[in-house]
């Protein structure tokens, strides 16, 4: 889970009273996915969720056409191509998959299967004294270069990632530290690795896989891999990075030994989310992550076509003409010809720039015809964290409160269910339904249960009128209330003399003035800042690193280790991106800008803890809500932290649902949005938040992979805490325990139980709920195959390509003949 940070990596800063972090960035494609998902084998649990099946479109390969170029939106040009480097991105992962060797890769039930173009066989041999793995190579494996992939490689990725040399600058080295050597086998192709302590996870290393080259050297590793590969040994090469405009240029590989790629080549395209429908609408795209409203744009380009109705009687019907009624028509007509020139001129330009939106929104809707959606569940899954350091939730019985108001079956309905995808909500932390360490142990906290949630929060102190102050409590000696009386007025009456000596505003600009300090306050005012996403990060080791304190805080967090590989998508800018407003669930009707543009939430006003400044008292509670409850003097009033940007709307929807549902036991929210930017870094990591909603990945080697999201948070010996990734700062020592104990045993089956155990402590421990699975949608040409949301499976590159006899040039024709010609209509 490599890197749940900012989106581009970065360091973070850090707020008061705990840690220092290195984030990484989020990874989120499929090829470095073996440790990013689902165990191996096993029987499904008896209480598991259904499994959303992939939908990718698959087809053999005798029916697919040789040659094309696939356009493939990423979020962002690669920062680094180095997979095992702090700030590798989505784009990084979607690169190795295609180019460089992956030993293992997930099926679509998440479980790591060998991969026979790289590996004949790979097995433990030996338990005793030591373990020992021996790799046995595919012979026809070999680099771009012309080398055989062997022993070399593996020595130098291991000594690379070790963390023994410190030149490295590596982001993670979990499993790897536990390597004591590696030998030759009988030759290059035979490799046998020796662990000074028993891995369970071994499967999970050497995926990716880089060439001595890469690995051999601290320079070659932290500078030459940044921006180029000395060799690669996939399907495809690595052709450009364009610098200006970020595209990323694959090739059909020519010393590729397995079955040949169908594609001649494959664009990566940075396109901002926000930006997608227009790009598709353009038709620049062939395949794109989307948000809701751009997967019912394109539902509804599909229902029209299918009606018979070209993208200009679709524009009457539901697009920009279709306020147009006759009455309306006749009069523009008759205002456009009439006797007073300056009004009819003002009505032919409104006329015309009614035509052209019109023609626009016509000619997108045709294209878009030409485009399916696929969807699926992605690997991950939505939580709610409470952050147990200090305040209310530092009391495990507040926690347990907070999360028995919840009732998260309504929460993911109202993701998923709209979407048609399976809402049953995760039951556990550890593992997602269909993989074999998956095991609902939610019944350690308990479901939603209003009446219990009261009693626990009872119990922690916190009831009915407990703010209000004791009778006869002194706010301070005579004197200081004089003092400050005095002060007061002093200050009253100096404030006053400014306001007068201050020139008058016009009727004009003050109401102007007024909503731009209003739109500042709420954080309303317009932002560039990027679509954020967190989600797929890979946790990583607890190996030390060098301490990076937020100036006069002392506070600090261990740098996370991210994982070689994540599953799915944007974990810049994915999922969380599904608008899943009921209002934007009325497909075929509204504007162009209703069909396809982002629209604002509207947060229910009346609810405490609606979206304020922060500060801002919290309006009042919602019908039926609980007395607010205080303890000591003090209001129970829990900080939310949101993000703003266009992007997560999702996100928020589901935070109105919350805050509704801690109110009716009488839990107080003060939600404050911040810009998407700095909501991970600068609030999660560094602990500026009570409550706050974001996604982890589920992972195939949950021992080695999610260990640093759950370990107890240690104290440093200057003071502060070592988080590691447990973002929500609750944990026990024997969660840890149950861990280390997965990580080392070499049975299979009570390493699975183990997990579970841990799980069942971490639901009781009430740090973080599961809500639901990610949902993701994905556009793709109707004639693009094997290719679209893979769900647990790691995509196959080589096979992605267009249907034979259904070329992108034959598609457009077949729907220009679909949807009819253009009329050619005209209309206001």
């Amino acid at each position: 889970m490599s890197q749940i940070g900012a989106p581009h990596g970065g360091t973070c800063p850090k707020s008061p009273r705990s840690r220092t972090l290195r984030t990484v960035a989020t990874l989120t494609s499929a090829v470095l996915a073996v440790t990013t998902l689902a165990g191996c084998s096993a029987d499904d649990d008896a209480d598991a969720a259904p499994v959303a099946v992939q939908d990718n479109a698959p087809t053999p390969r005798d029916l697919v056409a040789d040659g094309g170029t696939l356009r493939w939106a990423v979020d962002a040009a690669p920062t680094t191509l180095n997979a095992f480097q702090a700030d590798a991105d989505a784009t990084t992962s979607r690169i190795a998959g295609a180019v460089l060797p992956a030993l293992y890769t997930l099926d679509q039930r998440g479980r790591p299967q060998r991969n026979p173009d790289y590996l004949e066989s790979a097995q433990v041999v030996e338990t005793e004294p030591k373990q020992v793995v021996l790799y046995k190579l595919n012979q026809q494996a070999v680099w771009s270069d012309g080398r055989e992939i062997g022993a070399p490689d593996f020595v130098a990725q291991w000594r690379a990632l070790s963390g023994r040399d410190t030149a490295y600058w590596t982001a993670r080295n979990s499993g790897y530290e536990r390597i004591e050597k590696i030998e030759r086998g009988k030759n290059d192709l035979e490799v046998r690795v020796t662990f000074s302590k028993p891995y369970a996870d071994w499967q999970s290393l050497f995926t990716p896989l880089y060439p001595k080259q890469v690995m051999g050297s601290p320079d070659s590793f932290n500078d030459g891999a940044r921006t180029t590969l000395k060799a690669t040994a996939g399907p495809f090469l690595l052709k450009s990075v364009d610098a200006k405009s970020g595209d990323v240029t694959l090739i059909r590989s020519p010393r590729w030994w397995g079955q040949a790629a169908k594609l001649d080549t494959v664009v990566l395209k940075p396109v901002p989310r926000a930006d997608r429908a227009d790009a598709l609408a353009a038709g620049t795209l062939d395949l794109a992550e989307i948000d809701r409203s751009t997967a019912e744009r394109i539902s509804l380009a599909l229902k029209d076509a299918r009606a018979g109705r070209n993208g200009a009687q679709a524009a009457l019907a539901h697009g920009p003409g279709s306020s147009i009624t006759p009455s309306k028509a006749l009069k523009s007509w008759a205002l456009a010809h009439g006797s007073d020139e300056e009004k009819a001129e003002e009505v032919r330009a409104a006329r015309k720039k009614n035509q052209e939106a019109i023609a626009r929104y016509a000619s997108a809707q045709d294209t878009l015809a030409t485009y399916v959606v696929r969807k699926s569940l992605e690997p991950a899954y939505t939580q709610l964290s409470l952050n147990g350091e200090s305040g209310p939730l530092s009391d495990e019985r507040v926690r347990r409160a907070v999360a028995r108001a919840i009732d998260r079956q309504e929460l993911a309905e109202s993701v998923l269910k709209p979407l048609g995808l399976p809402a049953k909500p995760p039951g556990s932390h550890l593992a997602l339904a269909g993989q074999a360490a998956y095991k609902d142990s939610s019944d350690a906290l308990g479901g939603q249960d209003t009446q219990e949630a009261r009693a626990l929060l009872a119990d922690a102190g916190w009831v009915p009128g407990g703010a209000e102050q004791p009778a006869g409590t002194k706010a301070g000696s005579e004197a200081e209330k004089k003092e400050g009386t005095e002060k007061g007025a002093s200050e009253k009456k100096e404030a006053e003399k400014k306001e007068a000596e201050k020139p008058a505003k016009s009727t004009a600009t003050a109401p102007a003035d007024a909503k731009k300090k209003s739109d500042e306050a709420s954080g309303d005012a317009p932002s560039d800042e990027g679509l954020y996403i967190v989600g797929d990060d890979k946790p990583g080791d607890r190996r030390a690193v060098p301490a990076q304190a937020a100036p006069g805080t002392g506070t600090r967090v261990l740098t996370p280790a991210p994982a070689a590989a994540l599953q799915g998508a944007a974990l810049q800018a994915r999922a969380e991106a599904l608008d899943t407003r009921p209002e934007a669930l009325e497909a075929g009707t509204g504007s162009a800008a209703r069909a396809g543009a982002p629209q604002a939430v509207k947060p229910d006003r009346g609810a405490a803890g609606a979206y304020a400044p922060r500060g801002t008292a919290a309006p009042a509670a919602v019908p039926g809500a609980q007395q607010a409850l205080g303890k000591d003097g003090k209001a129970l009033s829990l900080r939310f932290v949101l993000p703003s940007g266009p992007g997560s709307e999702s996100l928020r929807t589901v935070g109105d649902r919350i805050v509704r549902m801690l109110d009716a036991v009488g839990i107080r929210t003060e939600v404050t949005k911040v810009p998407d930017e700095s909501f991970f870094k600068d609030h999660i990591a560094s602990g500026d938040y009570d409550l706050a909603l974001y996604s982890w990945p589920a992972s195939a080697f949950p021992a080695t992979d999610a260990r640093p999201i759950f370990a107890k948070p240690e104290p440093a010996s200057d003071g502060s805490l070592m988080v590691e990734q447990n973002y929500s700062r609750v944990g026990t020592d024997r969660i840890d325990q149950l861990f280390d104990q997965a990580a080392g045993t070499l049975d299979e089956e009570e390493a699975l139980e183990l997990v579970r155990q841990a799980d069942a402590r971490i639901w009781a421990a009430a740090g973080s709920i599961p809500l639901y699975q990610r949902p993701q949608l994905v556009a793709a040409r109707a004639d693009l195959v094997n290719a679209g949301a893979w769900g647990f499976a790691a995509p196959r590159y080589q096979d992605i390509g267009f249907e034979k006899d259904a070329s992108p040039k034959k598609a457009d024709k077949k729907a220009d003949k679909r949807t009819g010609e253009k009329t050619g209509e005209k209309a206001d």
